[in-house]
């Protein structure tokens, strides 16, 4: 069975993307969201096998919405994206209960081999 996935960024264009790469890799989309709130609700419905989570989001960021997760599902894997590659976002990211993290742009074969790390084909 094909392991789902959440898409969460503020960019139409960003969701788009990374829904192509991850389709064609044979990942399901179950949802996408524009914000961490969105991404703690349609976590909480679909109940997928990854999350890939931008950090910069307007409302509840992205490292919020983590958190939010986190502490209900301590299992969730959530992988954060971000166009900043800054250490200080990565460990707080980390410490937040992320799994791992993408920087922006995105290179397909990185995205997948990053999905296929945490949760398989």
């Amino acid at each position: 069975m094909a392991k789902k996935i959440l898409i969460v960024d503020d960019a139409m264009f960003m969701r788009k993307l990374l829904s192509d790469i991850l389709t064609k890799a044979g990942y399901v989309i179950v949802a996408e969201a524009g914000n961490g709130e969105e991404a703690y609700l349609k976590y909480k419905e679909h109940k997928p096998d990854l999350v890939t989570m931008d950090i910069t989001m307007p409302e509840v960021t992205g490292i919020e919405g983590l958190r939010m997760i986190t502490k209900e599902f301590p299992d969730a894997k959530v992988l954060m994206c971000s166009a900043m590659g800054q250490e200080g976002m990565v460990i707080e990211s980390v410490k937040a209960g992320a799994k791992g993290f993408l920087v922006k742009p995105f290179i397909a074969d990185k995205v997948v081999a990053e999905v296929q790390k945490l949760i398989g084909n």
